[in-house]
């Protein structure tokens, strides 16, 4: 036996009819909250600063990865050096 049960009802009155809390206001002032502290963080950092933040190793950790990256392609392609 097989019994199929389609229910029409928009996600609000189906939190309703289980009993589910509305967090939607919640939701909203903590969004709220957050936008307003990642925005007075951004406007204290300084340009200088806030690259260094998200690149703590600076350009020297790129370099040291493109020169193994070159050393790993260069010991790899079969190709002897004649020193």
């Amino acid at each position: 036996m097989k019994i199929h049960v389609d229910i029409e009802c928009t996600p609000e009155e189906a939190r309703a009819f289980l009993g589910l809390p509305d967090v939607g206001p919640m939701q909203e002032a903590l969004m709220a909250e957050l936008q307003k502290r990642m925005m007075a963080n951004l406007q204290a950092m300084e340009p200088e600063q806030l690259f260094k933040t998200w690149l703590p190793a600076g350009l020297q950790g790129w370099e040291q990865l493109q020169k193994a990256f070159w050393t790993q392609m260069g010991s790899g392609s079969g190709e002897k050096k004649e020193g």
